[in-house]
Parts: C-alpha cells; structure tokens; sequence
C-alpha cells in the first residue's frame, strides 16, 4: 500500500513538473 502510494506521488510529480515545463515555454514563446 505504501509502496504504491509512493510511485502515485512520483508519478503526479513527474506529470505536475512536465506541465509546469510546457507552461513556462509557453509562457516564454
């Protein structure tokens, strides 16, 4: 349980960080 909680909260990370990536591109174009 803990174990899959810990890869949920890597992955939403992973997913939040690429979005904030593109929004700062987008944001710098």
């Amino acid at each position: 349980m803990e174990d899959h909680n810990l890869r949920r909260g890597i992955a939403s990370l992973c997913i939040g960080g690429g979005m904030g990536i593109a929004m700062a591109i987008e944001l710098t174009n």
